[in-house]
C-alpha cells in the first residue's frame, strides 16, 4: 500500500519519472479485510482514487465489544457522524479493493512505470547519487541511478537492514508474543444461519475479547464477505528456528485456542475448510534510530510496523507517501540535484512522521494489552469503563475511543507538512 500510495502522490505533485520495482510477477491482489479510517480516506480522496474504492466499502456506523466466552456486550459505541466530524467516513473493505484502487490510479499516470518480477538486491550508494541493484527473475542484475530512493519494502525490509548497517546501527525486533489468523467467510457459507447473516448485513465492527486473545470482525465487499482477524498467543513462531512470518495453521488448534469462546464464534470458525487455516506472526520493531540516510528514506512497515489493534498500519504507510511527496515538491528546481538539500528534506519527512507514528504504534500495543486482560481488578475496572459506552469520551478499546479517534482522524498529514516544513527544515544543520 505504501509503495502504490507514494508513487501516486509523487505523480500528482508533477514528478515525471517514477519507477516502482516489485518482486511479485504481478499485482494479483490477495489478502483479507482492511479498515479505512477518515485520516486515510482524506489522502485517498486527494489522490483521486477514493470514489472507486468506496463503491465496495462498508460505511461503519457502530462497534460492539463483547465478552468472547458469552457473547455478552460490554460496550456499544455509536459512530454515525464520522463524515460530519472529520469530513470523511470510516469504512471497511477488502485489501484488494484498496490496493486495486491505488493501482488503477497509478496506471492513469504516465509518469509511473512498474517493473514486476524485479527484486531490489541492495543499495549500492545512498548519496550523492543513490544507486540500487535490481535482480529480475529472468535476466541479469542491473543498476539503476535515481535522485531519491523510497523503500516501501515492508517489515522484512532489506533497505532498512542495509541502511542501519552502513551507519553502524541495527534494528531491534520487539517480541509481541502474538500471532493472528485471518479469515474470510462468504455470504453463501453464512446465509443459512440467521445470526451469522445478521452480522454480515450490518454496518457494525464486532470485537470478541478474552484473556490474551480476541477476534475482530466486519463485513467487506458490499456485505458479500465477513472478515475475521484474530490475535492470540504466539506458540508456533516462538519455537521456530528461523524468522518465519506465516505458517500453515491447524483448524483443530485454532478451535482449541478459542475453545472457551461462545457458540456464535464457533459456528463461524467451523465454516473454515480444513487445510485453509493460515497463521501470521505479528512482528514489530523498536523505534528506529533513523529513517533516512543520504537520499534514501524508508516508508510504512519498513520503518514503523505496528500491531493491528488500532487499524492504522496501511493508513500510516499511505500518509507517509503523501507527506514525502509534499516535502520533496518543496525543493527548488535549481536544488533538485543537491544531495544535501534532498537529504535534509527527507529528514523533515521523518521529523513530521516519526513522533506521530510512534505514538500510534505504542497506543496499539497498549490497547492490545488492555483488551487481553485476565481476571482481576484491572479487568473489572476496564469492564466498568466499557459500560459507559464512550460517554466519558474514552473507551478501553482505543480503536473505538472517541478521544483517540479525534486525535487520529482529525489529523491532516499534508496540512501539517505544509504548516511545519519551513520551521523543521531550518532546524537541520
Amino acid at each position: 500500500m505504501g509503495g502504490l500510495g507514494t508513487a501516486l502522490a509523487f505523480a500528482k505533485k508533477g514528478f515525471k519519472d517514477i519507477k516502482v520495482f516489485e518482486n511479485a510477477s504481478n499485482l494479483g491482489f490477495v489478502g483479507a479485510g482492511i479498515q479505512m479510517p477518515p485520516n486515510v480516506v482524506r489522502v485517498l480522496d486527494r489522490l483521486g482514487c477514493w470514489e472507486e474504492i468506496e463503491k465496495e466499502a462498508t460505511d461503519v456506523k457502530e462497534t460492539s465489544i463483547r465478552q468472547g466466552s458469552t457473547n455478552v456486550e460490554l460496550a456499544h459505541v455509536h459512530m454515525p457522524d464520522m463524515r460530519e466530524k472529520y469530513g470523511y467516513p470510516h469504512c471497511t473493505g477488502h485489501r484488494a479493493s484498496l490496493a486495486g484502487g491505488l493501482f488503477n490510479g497509478c496506471k492513469k499516470e504516465s509518469a509511473i512505470n512498474f517493473f514486476f518480477s524485479s527484486r531490489v538486491a541492495k543499495i549500492d550508494s545512498f548519496s550523492p547519487q543513490p544507486t540500487l541493484t535490481i535482480e529480475p527473475r529472468e535476466g541479469e542484475p542491473y543498476k539503476v541511478e535515481a535522485d531519491i530512493i523510497l523503500a516501501s519494502d515492508g517489515i522484512k525490509s532489506v533497505t532498512r537492514t542495509q541502511m542501519l548497517s552502513e551507519l553502524g546501527l541495527q534494528s531491534e525486533e520487539e517480541d509481541t508474543g502474538q500471532a493472528a489468523y485471518r479469515i474470510m467467510l462468504k455470504r453463501s457459507e453464512m446465509q443459512h444461519d440467521p445470526e451469522l447473516l445478521e452480522l454480515l448485513d450490518c454496518d457494525t465492527v464486532v470485537r470478541w475479547i478474552g484473556e490474551r486473545r480476541h477476534i475482530i470482525a466486519y463485513p467487506v465487499d458490499n456485505h458479500q464477505i465477513y472478515n475475521l482477524s484474530t490475535a492470540q498467543p504466539d506458540t508456533h513462531f516462538a519455537a521456530a528456528t528461523n524468522a518465519t512470518y506465516t505458517t500453515k495453521g491447524s483448524k483443530k488448534t485454532m478451535l482449541e485456542v478459542y475453545g472457551d469462546f461462545c457458540p456464535l464464534v464457533h459456528r463461524m470458525l467451523d465454516l473454515i475448510p480444513e487445510g485453509e487455516v493460515c497463521e501470521w506472526k505479528l512482528r514489530v520493531y523498536k523505534t528506529l534510530p533513523t529513517w533516512v540516510h543520504g537520499s534514501v528514506a524508508l516508508v510504512g512497515d519498513a520503518c514503523h510496523p505496528t500491531l493491528p489493534h488500532l487499524s492504522q498500519g496501511a493508513a500510516m504507510a499511505i500518509e507517509d507517501g503523501a507527506v514525502l511527496a509534499e516535502c520533496v515538491s518543496r525543493i527548488p528546481a535549481d536544488k533538485l540535484n543537491d544531495a544535501q538539500v534532498i537529504s535534509k528534506t527527507l529528514k523533515v519527512y521523518e521529523l513530521l512522521r516519526k513522533p506521530h507514528t510512534s505514538a500510534l504504534v505504542d497506543l496499539a500495543t497498549f490497547s492490545g494489552r488492555t483488551l487481553h486482560l485476565g481476571e482481576g481488578k484491572a479487568k473489572e475496572e476496564r469492564d466498568r469503563l466499557f459500560k459507559e459506552n464512550g460517554k466519558s469520551g474514552s473507551v478501553p478499546d482505543k480503536w473505538a475511543s472517541p478521544d483517540v479517534q479525534k486525535m487520529i482522524y482529525a489529523y491532516d498529514c499534508v496540512k501539517d507538512a505544509n504548516e511545519r516544513f519551513d520551521e523543521l527544515y531550518a532546524t537541520l544543520a
